[in-house]
Parts: structure tokens; C-alpha cells; sequence
């Protein structure tokens, strides 16, 4: 196959070189948005898992504690040791579900890996044209 030159000047070869940056700029930004919404998108369900187990442990707290703690004093148990017991024990079920949901937030990668890998293969590629 023989080599056809290029009939384009320098000048619309910049101007080309040019357009082509910006095009790919402006697609390596729509891909980090594009990216950081989704990963945006898993991280908020995970905060919302967090604040209802926050709601779930206080609900359990006010609904729960003032029948467990009259069933421990008509049993014999003195008021503040039944009331201390059931605090105790309420507020370490709403930890664990804090718990949970804050692991699941600590595993989730919120970098947007796709962008920095394409924008490496870019600066990659354009450092092997020079």
C-alpha cells in the first residue's frame, strides 16, 4: 500500500488537533459525571440504610424500653439497673445496624477509576506520538 500524504496544511491539521482535544475533554468530564453518579447513586442507598437504622434503633428505643423496663421492676429489679439493662441493650442493636451500613459505605470505591484509567491510556498514547 503506498503512502497518500495529507493535502490538509499545518494550520487545519492544528485546527484539528485542536477540536479533537476539546471533544475528548469534554468526553473524558461527561464520563467522570456519568460515573460519579452511579457510584453517587450506591453511596446515598447506604446512607439511607444508615439513617434507618438510626430510625429503627430510636423507634425501638421508645416503644421497646418503657414495657421492658416495668416487666424487669415487677420482676423484682430495681428501676435504674432495668432501665440501664434495656438502654444497654437497644442501643446495641442500633449499633450494629450502624455498623453495617458504615462498612458497606467504607467498600464502596467513590473514584471514578474509569475516567483516570482513560485519561492514563490518553496521556499513555499521546506521550508514544511525540
Amino acid at each position: 500500500m503506498a503512502y497518500a500524504p495529507d493535502a490538509r496544511s499545518l494550520g487545519d491539521l492544528f485546527s484539528d488537533l485542536s477540536r479533537e482535544i476539546g471533544t475528548l475533554v469534554r468526553n473524558e468530564i461527561a464520563l467522570a459525571r456519568a460515573e460519579m453518579s452511579a457510584k453517587l447513586s450506591r453511596a446515598t442507598r447506604h446512607v439511607s440504610t444508615l439513617a434507618l437504622g438510626a430510625v429503627v434503633a430510636l423507634a425501638g428505643l421508645f416503644t421497646l424500653a418503657a414495657s421492658l423496663v416495668l416487666l424487669l421492676v415487677r420482676a423484682g429489679m430495681p428501676a435504674w439497673a432495668a432501665a440501664l439493662l434495656v438502654g444497654l441493650g437497644l442501643a446495641s442493636i442500633g449499633a450494629m445496624l450502624a455498623t453495617g451500613a458504615i462498612k458497606a459505605l467504607r467498600a464502596e470505591d467513590l473514584a471514578p477509576t474509569e475516567t483516570i484509567q482513560t485519561v492514563k491510556e490518553t496521556t499513555g498514547w499521546k506521550s508514544q506520538t511525540n
